[in-house]
């Protein structure tokens, strides 16, 4: 069975990038590019592992959190919070509602992105390092 991957991102062209690469690799993606559909999606899906931005419409990233973490069919899924916002402040509010790992997307290319996802989604939870 293939791992299922959840991108929940409001910016087409990062979805579409991360979308192929997964999906060349035999990887089941699906994407919501609001917090409110990836919440329905989360659901419905039960993904391995979940990227996440936090600005995005309807729901931000951090109301996505907090519904995944009420949940105790979702509460375990490893979640990539993947995001330009990036204060200290956001990122401790961010892994202490479960995220595993903040991205700055600043910060990371591509492909260290996609080696990080697929980390998620070959082991028990950990990323392999790039």
């Amino acid at each position: 069975m293939a791992k299922v991957l959840l991108i929940i991102e409001d910016d087409p062209l990062i979805v579409k990038i991360y979308s192929t690469r997964l999906k060349a690799d035999g990887y089941d993606v699906y994407s919501a590019e609001n917090g409110e559909d990836g919440i329905v999606l989360i659901r419905e899906k039960k993904p391995d592992v979940i990227v996440l931005d936090v600005m995005m419409p309807r729901v931000d990233g951090f109301g996505v959190l907090e519904a995944i973490a009420s949940q105790e069919d979702t509460k375990n899924i490893p979640v990539l919070v993947y995001s330009n916002l990036a204060s200290e402040e956001e990122i401790a509010r961010a892994k202490a509602m479960g995220a595993r790992e903040f991205v700055v997307k600043a910060d990371i290319s591509p492909t260290e992105m996609v080696t990080k996802i697929k980390g998620y989604l070959t082991g028990p939870g950990q990323p392999v390092q790039a």
